[in-house]
């Protein structure tokens, strides 16, 4: 088992290396970092001196290897538009992006897996027929409709929430929540649903594919013939390996809410990554772009590292197999 979690961050490193190379390129090769950060007023003599001292005359080794010491320390230099530390508007705006993104993914767990269970239970009532039809809707509608059209039914026709912003927030040492406001959790209900939507019609479908699989193994079958209530075959044997490769998936789904987050964002103008990535494209800000690519991927890869390591420890196949590969 320590050889597999040693396996999955040695791989999880190599990834964030080829972001951060990414990264790299991007914020040094694309279009020139001088003429973005002086005037046009500016002498050949002083962009000449501001290349000196960046650094950017040293060969590209160098600058690789400086610009991942600042990436570890936070430091992705300053914003070309807003003439502000990346860092300061990256510990701004993450607090936003990562609680929108922790309740879209309850949301779509705590609403997914139970209707999931539901429709592979009972697969031919006319309930679980509709549940699977509306579902679709979450699968075909883009993101951006689905917001558009929350909006025009609870903000412009009801007027029960608000259409944008994220509400009334409270600051909790250097990190600010909405979560502890009426108005906060007035203004995140809709973003959620619009983001978590997909998700939560991805794991109702996954969970009644996996469920209906595992109800038609054999040993579900002498669970039935040695007596066992429904309750204790559905629940205690059939869900505990339905949940397997649900896990799998929804790991990776979380980490696909840090994207979809952008769309979401942009249409609720939440003030999070994504809006200011949207921002950055904009107005060509590099360095916010570089920073939220490498900061979006390391939220992905730790997300799967976690998912994979618990994997291990829920599925004893895997530990069972190592063993065997290595003859004990």
């Amino acid at each position: 088992m320590g050889f597999l979690i040693l396996n999955r961050v040695f791989q999880a490193a190599l990834v964030m290396i080829v972001v951060a190379m990414a990264a790299f390129v991007l914020s040094n090769y694309v279009g020139d970092p001088i003429s973005n950060m002086v005037g046009q007023e500016a002498t050949q003599e002083d962009r000449d001196q501001l290349r000196e001292d960046l650094g950017l005359n040293d060969p590209a080794p160098v600058q690789f290897v400086r610009f991942i010491g600042n990436a570890l320390q936070g430091d992705f230099g300053i914003s070309y538009r807003l003439q502000r530390p990346v860092s300061d508007l990256v510990a701004e705006r993450l607090p936003a992006t990562l609680e929108l993104v922790m309740v879209s993914a309850i949301f779509a767990l705590v609403v997914g897996i139970p209707l999931g269970i539901f429709t592979a239970l009972y697969r031919t009532f006319w309930g679980s027929r509709l549940i699977l039809t509306v579902s679709l809707a979450g699968v075909s509608l883009p993101t951006f409709v689905v917001g558009i059209l929350l909006i025009y039914v609870f903000s412009v026709t009801l007027q029960w929430l608000p259409s944008f912003g994220r509400g009334e927030t409270t600051a909790l040492g250097g990190w600010t929540t909405g979560l502890l406001t009426v108005d906060g959790w007035r203004a995140i209900i809709m973003p959620a649903i619009t983001l978590g939507l997909y998700q939560l019609t991805l794991i109702l479908r996954l969970v009644r594919a996996e469920m209906l699989e595992v109800l038609r193994t054999d040993y579900i079958k002498f669970a039935r013939a040695r007596g066992l209530t429904n309750r204790a075959i559905n629940f205690g044997h059939a869900l505990k390996n339905t949940m397997i490769p649900v896990i799998t998936i929804v790991g990776l789904n979380i980490g696909g809410l840090i994207a979809f987050s952008i769309v979401t964002e942009t249409v609720f103008q939440w003030p999070g990554m994504g809006l200011l990535f949207v921002q950055a494209v904009q107005f060509a800000d590099v360095p916010v772009m570089s920073a939220y690519l490498v900061l979006a991927s390391l939220i992905f890869v730790l997300t799967n590292l976690v998912v994979d390591i618990l994997y291990v420890v829920i599925d004893p196949r895997l530990r069972t197999e190592r063993r065997v590969k290595a003859g004990v």
